[in-house]
């Protein structure tokens, strides 16, 4: 049974997990959203949208996030916990 949760984990290491899958950072459509993100990938419906001033990452971005990539939170667990240049 997997343990594991989608809490503490901090937006550095969840920007770095979109830039790793593909997604860029959208500088359109930003302009009067201030404390938000929006992060793009061809194929996705819709993009991603992140709070800057929401450290760490809620869960349900978190999981929402992942729905939108066509990923489970195992390939996000396994990206987290096997990747040596998610911290600083």
């Amino acid at each position: 049974m997997n343990r594991q949760k989608l809490t503490n984990i901090p937006l550095s290491d969840f920007r770095r997990f979109l830039i790793e899958m593909g997604c860029e950072r959208s500088e359109s459509g930003t302009k009067g959203r201030g404390g938000h993100e929006k992060w793009v990938k061809k194929g996705l419906l819709r993009p991603i949208t992140l709070q800057t001033h929401v450290d760490p990452i809620s869960e349900l971005v978190i999981r929402n996030s992942l729905t939108t990539l066509g990923l489970t939170k195992q390939d996000f667990f396994n990206w987290y916990y096997g990747n040596p240049k998610k911290r600083n």
